[in-house]
């Protein structure tokens, strides 16, 4: 009987061990048309969801010094990359998603980080020829189960938005998975510590949201936190002082839009919204650079 009990026992701890985890691969430098179709993701939120896709060679862009001084840059804003329960404009289906990516990449957009921004606003430097950021506000999990593979496919990266107490909780992303798509090359920045109107809060509340959600994300995640986003855009003149103050080098607004982007506005960066209702077509009326017309 005990040698019986003992078989039982290894069955079930072999049973036990059978979990594959699959990761992103990295971008092939190998020529490879058309661009595979990617599974999208429709659940609202998986407790430990892993994107797949297949890559596609990207071709490197010319760089040329831009700035110092005003520079012709679009900020797209996104929140939800998935399928809306209550039909949402915060949610982008992935397919619509996916057309617009792919319209950057045939116009020859490239994206950039934050920091790049700045330091050519400020300082001048190489960027691409048609650069552009691509932002995400809040940090929905369906950033990392849809958008990052859409985006690696097509040689694109982002900068994520994080509200520090919606880390880990469900429906948003955990310390792992930003993680993974900032050693991809995105960007992570604040959203604040719990997405609050600012305007709303007395001047010690502005401080504790916006230079509190800064020293705890660099703690959590053991990286810099640069740029902030001001939730629904709101601010004011003790807000951008705040955000000065706690030591970020810029931040991003939500209101309005312009993509000419200078130290004039590098505390109220602006950016445009990208609603579930804008198609591949509409989509281009934000892009000042309309592609090469060959």
């Amino acid at each position: 009987m005990k040698k019986i009990n003992m078989f039982v026992g290894v069955l079930f701890l072999l049973s036990a061990c059978t979990g594959i985890v699959a990761k992103p691969n990295s971008i092939s430098t190998e020529t490879a048309t058309p661009f595979p179709a990617i599974v999208y993701s429709t659940a609202i939120w998986t407790k430990t969801p892993t994107p797949t896709f297949t890559s596609t060679p990207i071709p490197t862009p010319t760089w040329v010094l831009q700035g110092p001084g005003d520079l012709t840059i679009p900020i797209l804003l996104y929140h939800h990359i998935g399928i809306s329960p209550i039909d949402s404009r915060y949610y982008v289906p992935p397919e619509k998603f996916e057309q617009e990516i792919k319209v950057l990449y045939d116009m020859n957009y490239t994206s950039i980080t934050v920091e790049k921004l700045v330091q050519a606003i400020t300082l001048g430097r190489e960027l691409p020829a048609h650069p552009i950021l691509i932002t995400f506000d809040d940090g929905h999990v369906d950033n990392y189960t849809n958008a990052f593979p859409i985006m690696q496919k097509y040689g694109f990266t982002g900068v994520l938005y994080i509200v520090t107490n919606y880390l880990g909780t469900p429906g948003y992303l955990n310390r792992y998975q930003i993680l993974e798509m900032y050693k991809a090359g995105w960007e992570v920045g604040s959203h604040t510590m719990n997405h609050y109107d600012l305007t709303k809060l007395t001047p010690e509340q502005q401080h504790r949201e916006i230079a509190g959600s800064k020293k705890e994300l660099e703690d959590v995640l053991g990286i810099d936190i640069l740029t902030i986003a001001y939730p629904f855009g709101a601010k004011n003149k003790s807000i951008l002082g705040a955000a000065r103050a706690a030591g970020y080098i810029a931040a991003m607004g939500a209101e309005g839009y312009t993509d000419s982007q200078g130290d004039w506005n590098l505390f109220n960066l602006q950016r445009v919204e990208i609603k579930s209702s804008e198609d591949a077509k509409s989509f281009t009326r934000f892009l000042t650079w309309k592609g090469n017309t060959e």
